[in-house]
């Protein structure tokens, strides 16, 4: 009885033991702890950074947290040093390119900006920006005005009233479409404009793209725009667009590459300032008309951010490589177009620049 009281003791014993050990190596004795990197921003590439994130940590044990809070906020945090990256759609305003010292973009991928609608009865819309501007605009107001009706002949449009939805956040997509129209109605450019917070005439006001989303699902006769990837995974229909060749093209990931297809070589370092880079309304026949980059916003010396240590520091940038090489096979089935590889070099220079202390971080070779 007294041996088999005291075996029970010691397994007891060695379990509390193990268990105290926590992320403890016990064969090197060196402490094991689970790294963590934390990023917040656009909520426009929130699905495939999620996928990463999930990839990642299967194939390296390093968490990826990453918040969708929109653009404005990725970027209020990414200056306040808060987070480990920021994410936004909108490139960085020379105002806030000067504000954050040390500051670089970082393209990870190509997305479009779905105009997406809740229309009973009509399967197929066509709509030009000028149509566009001028409903968010309010000067057009029911589904089966004179303009819209001239596009779409075939369809049985009613006399509903055009329920209007746009964000109500700091956002990179609302900065993209706002990009559009100022770059198709000279109304727009002049009494709205574009960037990530606007003056709205009109609408109701959704936070993030999955807030838009959902009221257009939940408010009949209504219009929005969102990132692709949300209107396909919530089985959402979207317009086509007339493009700058007189093609109506819908959002796809071969309309968004062929946007792309001719900025790569006018591209600044990742280190300059990006404010002037803008892909909507591209040239070229089958180029959809709201495309956009999307950027992680990454400090080239880590060490500015409070609680980074170089161990974190050379984690965040593995991960920042494999994003941009590996990661890219995953863009396609999520609706995002992988970058072109003049693009993944030039995120190349960019990623070997960053450093901790000024301690260079990337160990793969030239």
């Amino acid at each position: 009885m007294k041996k088999a009281y005291v075996l029970a003791v010691l397994l007891v014993a060695l379990a509390a033991a193990c268990t105290s050990s926590g992320g403890k190596d016990t064969g090197g004795g060196e402490e094991k702890r689970e790294i963590t990197i934390n990023g917040a921003g656009a909520s426009f590439p929130y699905p495939l950074i999620m996928k990463w994130s999930q990839e990642y940590y299967r194939l390296k044990g390093v968490k990826i947290n990453y918040q969708s809070i929109g653009s404005g906020g990725g970027i209020r945090q990414t200056l306040a040093k808060t987070v480990d990256f920021g994410a936004s759609d909108a490139p960085l305003s020379e105002e806030e390119f000067s504000r954050m010292q040390g500051i670089l973009h970082i393209p990870e991928t190509l997305g479009s900006v779905a105009v997406v609608y809740n229309l009973p009865g009509v399967e197929e819309l066509r709509l030009t920006g000028e149509v566009l501007a001028d409903i968010y605009l309010g000067k057009i107001t029911r589904w089966n005005d004179p303009r819209i009706a001239e596009l779409n002949p075939e369809a049985e449009l009613p006399d509903e009233q055009i329920v209007v939805v746009r964000r109500s956040d700091g956002s990179g997509t609302t900065f993209v479409f706002s990009d559009y129209l100022s770059s198709v109605s000279q109304e727009w450019s002049q009494k709205v404009g574009k960037g990530k917070s606007l003056s709205w005439p009109v609408g109701l006001g959704g936070k993030g793209n999955e807030g838009v989303a959902g009221l257009v699902k939940q408010n009949p006769y209504s219009i929005g725009y969102v990132e692709l990837a949300y209107a396909i995974e919530n089985g959402m229909s979207y317009a086509s667009l007339k493009n700058r060749a007189g093609r109506f093209v819908k959002p796809s990931i071969a309309g968004t590459s062929a946007a792309a297809a001719g900025a790569a070589p006018e591209l600044p370092k990742g280190y300059e300032s990006w404010a002037q880079v803008s892909i909507v309304n591209a040239p070229g026949e089958d180029a959809y008309p709201i495309s956009s980059f999307t950027y992680l916003l990454v400090y080239r010396d880590l060490s500015v951010i409070p609680g980074m240590t170089e161990a974190k520091a050379r984690a965040l940038v593995e991960f920042l490589w494999w994003a941009v090489h590996d990661g890219q096979k995953y863009a396609p089935e999520l609706h995002y177009a992988p970058l072109p590889e003049q693009v993944v070099k030039l995120n190349e220079e960019t990623i070997r620049l960053i450093t901790y202390g000024g301690k260079p971080l990337l160990q793969v070779p030239e």
